[in-house]
């Protein structure tokens, strides 16, 4: 039997027993994840955040499902799944019986482990905090994108208008049982009474989350982290594109820009259904999946990075690897980048989906190399007043002891 948060929190405290608070020890924490097929910037940030716990003495274990397994399901028995997964609830209640963990910090339930791992949590009582990557609560797409354009029809709705369309991989079926998942849930409070904690990683995703129907005492603030020292001083030349290559990264404005320009190179990371739409394009270096390393390097010695997406950017990793790598950032001016980047300063900012406009500041950049290595410095500083391990961890501390100090203090 797993002791509740809230006894065993009185038992430590009472001077009785000779322990000191709980918190004053390393944490255990059970991190719950579903992977996606290809990995991406979630998948990152929840190695990171373990390597990050696992470093400084917690102990941690992942409970986690992959979404390969979904080629070995039939197709009701994932919308099933989908909406309740009893597997999950089996597995993750044997975990937490053998972990005995103090906090659960949930990322990505969909669609294996479910919205069921909450309630799970809830009956051995755990406090539960969930990241919110991006905006699959209140949007089947996740972006907040329909055919190239920002939608918001579904903010603060049941998402009805995403089946019309068929919002969820262009199939009204698969949008629907997305739907569903969401309608139950919603109905049943999953999200209103059995999470603890929200993380969003910036103010504007704080913000429409709370538009959409989260509570607002319960959502903080904890943004994206890397691990980076000083960059080496070195030559800067080039533009630099780092991310999946599909449509609402912006890969075709990037393109465009590119071919517009003469004696400039871009080189592009990434793979995506989007592949083709550089080949043959003028300026365009095509390097394809690289390692984190060579990211790093590339980042290093390239003039700036460009983010030219045309949905809301949740916290893209890259953004802050470029800060961490004293890289300047030319991005669209659209959701959380135009916080997160300050124009003049730490880069530029275009209009997103305008071409000529990204073409006009990547010739600026190439004419002032002065002003983009003040830009480079500013970007470090930063990186080093906001997006360290260090900092990203003392916030996390803070998140889980608000966590369970509020668990143990509910009914």
């Amino acid at each position: 039997m797993v002791l509740c948060v809230a006894c065993r929190r009185r038992f430590a405290d009472d001077p009785r027993n000779g322990f000191k608070s709980a918190m004053a020890q390393p944490a255990r924490i059970l991190i719950v994840h579903n992977a996606y097929q290809q990995q991406g910037g979630e998948d990152s940030v929840v190695e990171a955040e373990t390597a990050l716990l696992r470093a400084r003495g917690h102990a941690v274990e992942l409970y986690g499902r992959h979404n390969n397994e979904i080629t070995e399901l039939a197709r009701a028995q994932l919308a099933v799944e989908t909406v309740w997964s009893s597997r999950t609830t089996r597995q993750f209640s044997t975990s937490v019986t053998a972990f005995r963990p103090d906090v659960v910090h949930v990322h990505n339930t969909f669609p294996l482990i479910s919205p069921s791992v909450y309630w799970a949590a809830h009956r051995l009582h755990l406090p539960v905090i969930q990241t919110l990557h991006n905006f699959r609560l209140h949007c089947p797409q996740a972006m907040y994108l329909r055919e190239g354009k920002v939608c918001e029809d579904c903010l603060g709705h049941l998402p009805l208008a995403g089946i019309k369309h068929g919002c969820y991989r262009g199939s009204r079926t698969q949008t629907g049982v997305l739907v569903a998942m969401l309608g139950v849930h919603r109905a049943l409070g999953t999200w209103q009474d059995k999470v603890t904690r929200f993380i969003a990683l910036n103010e504007f995703c704080r913000a429409k989350f709370i538009a959409g129907g989260l509570p607002a005492d319960r959502i903080v603030v904890k943004p994206n982290f890397v691990d980076f020292d000083a960059p080496p001083p070195s030559t800067r030349a080039g533009f630099l594109f780092v991310g999946r290559l599909s449509p609402e990264k912006g890969v075709a404005t990037l393109a465009q820009a590119a071919a517009a320009l003469e004696c400039v190179v871009v080189k592009v990371v990434g793979k995506g259904p989007q592949e083709s739409l550089l080949n043959g394009v003028r300026g365009i270096e095509y390097l394809g999946g690289l390692s984190a390393d060579e990211v790093r390097t590339r980042m290093c010695a390239a003039r700036a990075l460009i983010i030219p997406s045309i949905w809301y950017e949740n916290f893209p990793r890259t953004l802050v690897e470029a800060l961490a790598c004293g890289l300047p950032i030319i991005a669209s001016r659209i959701g959380a980048l135009a916080d997160l980047i300050e124009d003049g300063v730490t880069g530029l900012f275009f209009t997103p989906g305008n071409a000529d406009e990204l073409a006009e500041k990547m010739r600026w950049v190439s004419d002032h190399p002065a002003q983009m290595a003040v830009m480079g410095r500013n970007a470090r500083i930063r990186y080093e007043k906001q997006y360290t391990a260090a900092s990203n961890y003392d916030r996390l501390m803070e998140i889980y002891s608000e966590a369970i100090h509020a668990h143990a203090s509910t009914p």
